[in-house]
Formats: structure tokens, sequence, C-alpha cells
């Protein structure tokens, strides 16, 4: 062993064991790699900082984009609550259909990207199903590696085994050859995770303080149940032509329209009213009716209005439009000492009062006509593009919270297909080869950004840097240990070690020695690594070369074991809350199973004679 490989070693150790101590964080450790490695003499500055232009690590920041770009249009919203739907509240048939959705997308695209598009969805699912991120978090990661022993496409390690097959004269796997494989150690690994992720409860880092009030909170609060109405205005009645200034509606009604829904040709536009609306035959209003004069029937039978079903409480299924939001009187307001109407609050901001605390007390009804004061807090309810309006400051009025329902407002609902399209788009190319997959997802996410489904600064927000960090920062160890003679030196090793042992024996090892080189190298540079020497092997024992290749194949893909085995650890790691250990605990024995059903399905599935 040279001194620049013991060297390399010792950074190798010490970065190791801050991973384990968890001090300082893992992303500073990256950086204290990068800055120190080129201290050794063995690598330049400028290779050590490398990873920034690899391709994979290009690829996961542009995956990131496009998982970003279906959160906004709505498409991971409609996944989970199609999880959400077809689980119910069974946290076990949440486990299992994530995991098959998982592994059935990582089969034909980038595990990695899988993950970087599932995150947001697992948090909005645990969110609503009231379950911690922690105990999704993994099974997510597990079902996404281990897709990658599904197909020869499905990551890169089976690629450069397959390589490595066709250079030694073999023909190579075919693209379904790992599913054998893959089926039944998907299934160890559902099965496993259900028990496993008991020792997952921990809970999940927050920095958003306290919760935010819910609709249903408010609704309660403010006494807002049975004022809410949905009225459709038929085509004889008298407020057809006429525009809502003239009528007057709050002060001769008591009746406030929240917003109108009217039909276009392909779809229903929910809008907000001004005075100047002219409402038309058929429209739709979503009316806060605050007093009982003149009763509803009355009120419907002399304005011809059709009362339709609601979907929820006060409009409560209208939250994609409809937002509502708690603001106080300052102390300096110009709205102190005037009325609700007086105030003219809806001709100022387009929100419409529909609430009014003074100290814990909730005014029910009467408080149009109540004086405001200094400190009352009103309830307002518009669009989302007023109430933000709002926030940005004013001096008559202070935003005091928003609805936790504010999170899963669509920034940009109807783009779904479009989005889609784009993560098609990406899929057909990887799978076909038609261009790398780096410049695949490039062109997806500028195809996002050409049909208005992100926009430059939100793509620059999606991206997870300190996984990136992460992962550039370790590329540097598999130069190092490669150019130091490492690589060599743990080859030779291997074929000593091996030497004697009986085929089951044989490729146990393999798969031992290549998982756990995984620890510290990438799986792909793991593979590059360990196929010669797995060929070599099966040369000496004049065995075909297909089960060694195999078993090192799913061998690199068995990174279960630390957060920095694999990107798709790494990515769930600060989502899911995770220490080192969670990974050791639950990653060690699954990675035992999976060897030991490996070890027994290769020489059974491939033949060992050539």
């Amino acid at each position: 062993m040279t001194g620049e490989l013991a060297t390399v070693l010792a950074f190798l150790a010490a970065a190791i064991v801050m991973f384990a101590l968890d001090r300082p964080r893992m992303d500073a450790v990256a950086l204290l790699v990068m800055t120190a490695l080129p201290f050794t003499g063995v690598l330049t500055m400028g290779e050590a900082l490398a990873g920034f232009s690899d391709p994979n690590v290009v690829l996961i920041a542009a995956l990131f984009v496009l998982g970003e770009g279906l959160v906004r249009t709505g498409v991971a919203q409609r996944v989970g609550d199609w999880l959400i739907a077809r689980a119910g509240r069974s946290e076990t048939r949440l486990v299992i259909l994530l995991m098959l959705v998982v592994s059935g997308l990582g089969s034909l695209m980038s595990s990695t990207g899988v993950v970087a598009i599932f995150i947001p969805i697992v948090l909005r699912v645990a969110q609503n199903t009231d379950s911690t991120p922690s105990r999704l978090m993994m099974p997510l990661s597990v079902a996404a590696l281990i897709s990658g022993m599904t197909t020869l496409v499905a990551t890169t390690p089976n690629l450069v085994v397959n390589g490595a097959l066709v250079r030694g004269g073999s023909a190579g796997f075919g693209f379904f050859a790992f599913t054998p494989f893959g089926v039944p150690i998907l299934a160890l690994g559902i099965a496993y995770m259900l028990f496993a992720r008991r020792w997952l409860a921990v809970g999940a880092a927050s920095d958003d303080g306290p919760a935010r009030p819910s609709l249903a909170t408010w609704i309660e609060r403010y006494r807002l149940a049975g004022r809410e109405h949905r009225l459709r205005i038929a085509p004889d009645s008298p407020l057809v032509g006429r525009r809502l200034g003239e009528l007057d509606l709050r002060a001769a009604e008591g009746a406030n329209i929240i917003a109108i829904e009217r039909a276009g040709r392909f779809s229903t536009d929910v809008f907000r009213p001004v005075a100047s609306t002219e409402l038309c035959a058929g429209d739709v209003l979503l009316v806060d009716l605050l007093v009982t004069r003149p009763t509803t029937g009355e009120l419907r039978r002399r304005l011809a209005l059709e009362e339709l079903p609601l979907g929820g409480a006060y409009f409560s299924d209208r939250a994609q439009e409809i937002g509502m939001a708690e603001a106080m009187v300052t102390a300096d307001s110009e709205l102190a000492g005037r009325t609700i109407v007086g105030a003219q609050l809806r001709n100022r901001s387009g929100l419409t009062v529909i609430g009014l605390r003074r100290g814990r007390d909730a005014l029910a009804s009467g408080f149009r006509d109540e004086r405001l004061r200094v400190g009352d807090t009103l309830l307002l309810v518009g669009s989302w593009k007023d109430i933000d309006r709002l926030a940005t400051g004013g001096r008559d009025l202070v935003l005091l919270a928003l609805p936790a329902e504010r999170a899963d407002v669509l920034p940009v609902p109807g783009k779904a297909p479009q989005a889609v399209l784009c993560l098609a788009l990406v899929v057909v190319l990887m799978v076909f080869g038609v261009v790398p997959n780096v410049q695949a997802g490039l062109l997806g996410c500028l195809l996002l950004g050409a049909l208005g489904c992100i926009d430059l600064d939100t793509a620059y927000r999606s991206i997870h840097w300190k996984s990136l960090v992460l992962i550039v920062g370790m590329l540097p160890f598999s130069l190092a240990l490669e150019r130091t003679g490492g690589v060599e030196l743990a080859a030779s090793a291997l074929t000593s070690l091996t030497a004697g042992l009986g085929t089951h024996g044989v490729l146990a090892v393999l798969f031992a020695i290549t998982a756990l080189l995984g620890l510290f190298v990438s799986n792909t540079a793991t593979a590059v690594l360990m196929a010669p020497v797995a060929l070599a092997i099966a040369g000496e024992l004049h065995a075909s070369p297909y089960p060694f290749a195999m078993i090192v194949a799913l061998a690199a893909s068995t990174a279960f074991m630390a957060p920095i085995s694999s990107p798709v650890n790494t990515l769930v790691l600060g989502p899911g809350n995770y220490a080192f250990g969670d990974f050791v605990k639950v990653g060690v024995p699954l990675a035992l199973l999976v060897m030991t059903l490996s070890v027994l399905l290769v020489p059974l599935l491939l033949p060992l004679r050539p």
C-alpha cells in the first residue's frame, strides 16, 4: 500500500465517521472532502470539483425541476389522491401501492428521478393520512433501488455489467433478463418494509412553527356553516343583464356574492365579482347570506334563483379558487370607526368580510353594521391572488394567518396534461436511448417552461442543492481510489479470497464485497470495478459468465445500508428526517435477505455451465 493510498483511505474513514456522527451535517462533510483531497496531490482542484459537471448530477437537478412541474400543475396531487383513495386509512395498503408504483416507473426511467418526483407526492400523502414521512420515505427509496433490478435500462450499473459481458465476447443481457430476479426481490422488499417501518416512527423535521388553522377551524370559529348557498340564475331572472354595482345585493338583500361560476366552451371559470360584472343566465352565484331577511326561499322565488347542492362546508370544495385569511385592523387604520359596509373593503382589496371577531368572541350575525375597532380580527374571503396581494402589506389591515389549505393551492392549474406530456417525452427518450439521459431531462425542463408549467425562479428553488452537494462531494473518492491503486488492490484481494470456494460461496462473496464497496463509492463505480473481477472468476471456474455478472449487478443496486450508498438514499434523507443509523438499522437486514435470495435464485435461473 502506497502512502498516497493510505492517505486517501484515511480521508475516506474520517468522512464515514463524520457521516455516522452527523457532525457536521452531511453536505458540509462533502465540501470538506472536496477541499481536502487536492492537498493529497492525488487530485487537482478541478478534478475534485468535476462532479458539478457530471451528467448524472445535472440529470438529478433536471428531474427535481420535472418533479416540481408535476406538483405545480396538480399531477402529483392527483397521484397522491389516487394512492389515498385506494389505500384508505390503511398505511399497509399505502406502503404496498407506493412501492409497486415507484418500482414500476423506476424500471423504465432513472430511479433517482422517480424518487425526486415522488418526494412531494409522499409528503402530501403523509399530511393527508396523518402518517409521518419517515414511515413512507424509506419504502420509497427501497422500492426505487429495487426497481434497478427489474430491467436492463433501469439503472446504470446494469448497463456497465452488460457492457463488460459484451466486451468479453458474450451476447449480453436482454431487456427483461433482470425481471425474474427483480420481481421476487420486490415482493421480499415490500414484505420487509411492512415490518421494518415500525422502526422509523421518527417525527418529520419542521421549521414551520405552529400548525396553521384549517378552513374547517375557521368555519366553526366564525359560525359560517349554513350561511353558504350556491344559486343558479334562471333565464327569466330579473338579475340577467344587470350589473352588480347597481344591484347592491349586500345592502338590499343581505347577501355577499363570494364568487361566480360561468360555463365556458371547454371548462367552467370561477371569478370574483366586481361592480361592473354583468350577470348572465346560467351563472352560478356562490353566496354568503348574512341575514334571514327575506328568507332564502322568498329570495330564490323573487329573483328566480335555483338552489344547487354544495360539495363542502362553506365552499371548501372550491379551495383552489377561493381562499380565506384572517386580518387585523391596525392602530392607524382608516377603517377604524367605520362599518363593514361603509369600509368598502371589496372595492379596496377585492376581498369580502364574512366574519368579525372581537377578542375571543365571534359575532355571528349583524356584524356588517358593527363599527370596526382597532385590534378587531376580520375573516376575509376572495381569490388567492387578492389574498396574496394583501400579504404584501398595507396600513389598514395586517395579515394574521392563512389556512393550511393554502399549501395545496396549485400555482398553474389546468396544465396537468402538458406536464404529463413532458414527463412522457423524457421517459420515451430515455427508454429508447434517442439522446443521452441528461439531454432528455433538460429537454423536458425546457418544454415545461415553454408550456407555462414552471418558471425559471421556481425551477431554481425546486432543486435540492444540499443533496447535490453531497453527491458531488463523494464522487472524487472513486477517482482517488482508482488513481492510487486501491481499485486494483481490491480486485486482487477478492480473487484470492474466492479461491477454492464453491459456486454459491463465490456468488455470496461477490455479492457481499460489491454491496460493501458501494458504501464508499458510487454503485456505478462499484460495477465498473467488480464486473471484470466477476467475469475473471467465472473463467477460472470454467463457468458461464452470466450468473457472476448478474450477481454483481444485483448487489450494486442493494444500496440500502447508508445514506451515501446511492443518490436515492441521499434524496430521502432530509424529507424523512433520518439519521445515518436509520439506514444501517433498516438496510443491513434487508441487504442480507436480498443477498440470500439472489444467491439462491441466480444459479437456479441462470445455468452455471456455458
